[in-house]
């Protein structure tokens, strides 16, 4: 066992891409157990380990997010937020918060977000004052907001491995998504005066707001087809997926009028891209995770973390503190795929729901992303921003403490993290 977990940490510090550190790590681990003769139930793990029918929502989401971003859907959710904040002191980085909120819906992915941003809004951020740094930082801390808010693929990953109902959690996901919104833009206006952050030289009137929401109206419908039809029990989550995808390849085709056969050849290159780093880690750890079941690991890691208290406010203290820990310095998705089964039986043991427990994943992991050493929005800015990681994370603190205030208070608040979820039948 101390030989399969060294390989893999090495295997991390030499540089091996996560998937194929952790494809490998398992395979130490099969030959550990039996021998070669062991090797040959890899391929019917990694088969199984993708065979589960809600996986097909998640290249589904992805391409359509693809699609509404190269129709041009961004810029005009970008105007929304501006016509709506932009009077208030620092109304561009709030314009930021507000439209992570609307782009939540279209992609569900963070990294989108931060490259969409960072191409866009920190520029026009800067051309009016802000240091830049800042403008990376408020980029960043909105980014998680958009896997946070329904669709998200790693409720989608965590519902599928658990057999959790997605639906649950995109509802459980949509407070804590606005929350966060919330107090990021407290944190701005807390430090707009200090800042000296611009603003708007006028209120937008209701006829420019008018114009502003008729022209996004296209755009904020595809988060209420997603969830609409989901939580109303009309699809799945994967056929709503599958329709968002159809309700932006039409608009694209009939309405912009702006997609050629090239352009849906790059989308779809790009979502197999993607989908491929993806399913390649779940593949992977479905390995891994066969090999820690076989050695009885998710009971001893229970067991050691009972011995510290049967307490259950620090029992979950200590699983928030490992997932932001460990969340520092390996990819989420591999994260959340070695630790859920690990983690969530013992939540069980104190009293969490399974939505509960996913939608405390979800915050911490997506908290994870605008962490150093590793966090993966901090690196997408600095590479379309030209920006240092070290000066963006050095301004990200503010905004990290309170995303870390809302994550507690939906841990520990159980009838906050499921009051949408129970409203809508699903705890």
């Amino acid at each position: 066992m101390v030989f399969v977990a060294l390989a893999f940490l090495l295997l991390l510090t030499i540089g091996v891409p996560i998937g194929f550190a952790i494809g490998l790590t398992g395979l130490f681990g099969l030959v550990q157990m039996g021998g070669e003769r062991f090797l040959a139930m890899g391929p019917s793990k990694i088969f199984n380990g993708l065979n589960i029918f809600p996986f097909l929502a998640m290249p589904f989401f992805i391409l359509a997010g693809e699609i509404m971003n190269h129709i041009g859907i961004t810029r005009q959710l970008m105007h929304l937020a501006q016509v709506l904040v932009g009077h208030f002191r620092g109304g561009i980085a709030h314009a930021n918060m507000v439209a992570s909120v609307f782009f939540a819906g279209l992609t569900g992915a963070a990294t989108a977000d931060a490259a969409a941003f960072g191409k866009t809004l920190v520029p026009a951020m800067v051309k009016q004052g802000y240091p830049r740094d800042y403008a990376c930082a408020v980029t960043a801390a909105g980014s998680i907001i958009g896997p946070t808010i329904p669709p998200s693929g790693l409720m989608v990953v965590y519902g599928s491995l658990l057999g959790v109902s997605i639906g649950g959690l995109f509802a459980a996901g949509i407070l804590p998504g606005l929350l966060i919104c919330l107090v990021c833009m407290g944190v701005i206006w807390l430090g707009a005066g200090r800042r000296n952050l611009p603003r708007s030289e006028r209120r937008a009137n209701f006829r420019e707001i008018a114009s502003a929401f008729r022209q996004s109206l296209a755009a904020l419908l595809m988060p209420v087809i997603i969830l609409g039809g989901i939580l109303g029990g009309i699809v799945t989550p994967t056929e709503a997926a599958a329709v968002a995808v159809a309700y932006a390849f039409g608009l694209g085709v009939v309405v912009y009028r702006n997609i050629t056969p090239k352009d849906l050849y790059n989308m779809l290159l790009r979502t197999g891209r993607t989908t491929g780093v993806i399913f390649v880690i779940i593949a992977f750890a479905s390995v891994l995770g066969w090999w820690m079941s076989f050695n009885s690991i998710p009971q001893m890691l229970a067991e050691a973390v009972l011995s510290v208290s049967a307490n259950k406010h620090v029992v979950l203290l200590l699983i928030i503190v490992l997932l932001l820990v460990i969340g520092m310095v390996m990819d989420i998705t591999a994260t959340l795929i070695i630790l859920a089964p690990v983690l969530v039986p013992l939540t069980a043991d104190i009293g969490l729901t399974p939505i509960h427990a996913g939608i405390i994943f979800v915050i911490a992991l997506n908290i994870s992303l605008m962490t150093p050493p590793v966090g993966a929005c901090l690196f997408v800015l600095s590479s379309v921003t030209g920006e240092r990681v070290e000066a963006i994370a050095y301004r990200l603190w503010p905004f990290l403490l309170a995303e870390v205030a809302v994550l507690l208070l939906f841990a520990f608040w159980s009838d906050a993290a499921l009051f949408v979820p129970r409203l809508f039948g699903f705890a």
